[in-house]
């Protein structure tokens, strides 16, 4: 049985592509989704499908296209020190200029129409959803772990749209202290933190996976954003 999920890669700009899915109904709100430092691999398809078929039109951005077009990567040994040199190598006037022109395109698409459109990511792309949210149009964030995000409050003022963080208790990453300033910084948006959860968590093929965890940061996020996508 083929799934009810499309998916096909399309260009963002020139040279710059993102991998599209469709829902099954083929049109509904619009979500980005930002990758970890691994690049848009198969842990990234695959959530870019599951929120598919929940409902959403999701475009997974290739942000590392200027080093390594499309690379995929794993978590650990040769991978891990590639993806690192790629996240020390992205610029941040080239993630601004990432993020306005993915929610442009995304925004433009015949499958979303006038609906609205929200953005989410895991580590260095929950940091890229939060910038989407202080910098573009977009109506809701969704930051898994995002790494860095404490060091770039003085960004919080320009969040207007509803924004919820998701967060590990054991984070070799990110401290709990970092995450006390998120909150303290935006105490509008909904912050949660995982009991027994390492960073990475979501992740199904990094062994710091929490099924537990997942779990529940996925339903959580799913209702924050059908109420303020939908």
């Amino acid at each position: 049985m083929s799934s009810p999920v499309k998916t096909q890669w399309i260009d963002i700009v020139p040279g710059f592509a993102g991998l599209l899915a469709l829902p099954p109904a083929g049109h509904g709100p619009g979500l980005v989704l930002w990758q970890e430092i691994f690049g848009v691999n198969d842990h990234i398809q695959a959530v870019a499908e599951q929120y598919a078929l929940d409902g959403f039109v999701v475009l997974a951005p290739d942000v590392f296209w200027r080093q390594a077009p499309r690379v995929q990567l794993g978590y650990e040994g040769a991978d891990r020190e590639q993806a690192l040199a790629l996240m020390q190598g992205y610029g941040a006037g080239d993630a601004l200029d990432d993020i306005a022109a993915t929610v442009a395109t995304l925004r433009a698409r015949a499958e979303v129409g006038s609906r609205k459109v929200g953005s989410f990511g895991y580590c260095m792309g929950g940091r890229l959803a939060f910038l989407a949210a202080a910098t573009t149009d977009i109506d809701a964030a969704v930051a898994f772990y995002g790494g860095g995000i404490h060091a770039q409050l003085e960004r919080a003022p320009a969040v207007r749209c509803p924004m919820q963080f998701h967060y590990a208790e054991h984070d070799d990453h990110i401290p709990l202290d970092a995450v006390a300033r998120v909150q303290a910084a935006m105490p509008r948006a909904e912050v949660h933190v995982y009991p027994g959860a390492m960073h990475g968590f979501n992740c199904w093929a990094r062994a710091s996976y929490h099924a537990p965890s997942a779990a529940l940061a996925h339903g959580r996020s799913l209702a924050f954003l059908g109420q303020a996508l939908f």
